[in-house]
């Protein structure tokens, strides 16, 4: 339905602090209107979209599956698959249902599913982290940003952006944005 579904903000900070890289990574607002159908019981639904979200947050951020060579897996439990935490929870994450949409069907009340749609929100956090690694290169290109971003991946794309933003340098090519800008003069 068009008009629903998340924005994301999201901060991704790097930099150099002598010769440690600092870096930063954290979604700080999220707002979501969610279409029910006419809800049964609007807490749960909220609950269940929070969780949902923040599942799938995990799931294209941090739970990354690791296996050796004889493809044992590695990443088994708590100490090396990263789920997400409370503390992962947005700052200002706002939900909310969207009024008078009835479902057409004939469901119980009139209600709609709240299962994986709120877990496939979280693409939207993906997106944003994507979107903050082409702004070193001023959107220039659409960066490689394989899921799940994990720190380490967030930090390589950083790098081959930057090496890319390099090479235009070194070739001498013309910022885009310029070129764009005379071109409508």
């Amino acid at each position: 339905m068009p008009g629903t579904g998340p924005v994301v903000h999201a901060l991704l900070a790097i930099g150099h602090e002598g010769a440690h890289l600092v870096r930063i990574n954290a979604v700080t607002r999220v707002d979501i209107l969610h279409d029910v159908g006419q809800s049964l019981n609007p807490a749960i639904d909220i609950g269940q979209i929070e969780g949902g979200f923040i599942q799938g947050m995990g799931w294209l951020t941090t739970e990354e599956l690791v296996f050796n060579d004889e493809g044992r897996l590695l990443s088994n439990g708590p100490a090396t698959y990263k789920i997400p935490a409370v503390s992962d929870t947005p700052p200002d994450f706002r939900v909310n249902l969207l009024a008078h949409s009835p479902n057409p069907e004939a469901t119980v009340f009139r209600s709609k599913a709240v299962g994986e749609p709120p877990f496939m929100l979280a693409i939207s956090v993906w997106s944003a982290l994507r979107d903050a690694v082409a702004s070193v290169a001023d959107y220039q290109i659409s960066p490689a940003l394989d899921t799940p971003a994990t720190p380490e991946r967030v930090l390589a794309a950083v790098t081959e952006t930057r090496r890319w933003v390099e090479s235009q340098a070194r070739a001498g090519a013309p910022d885009v944005r310029e070129e764009t800008v005379c071109a409508n003069d």
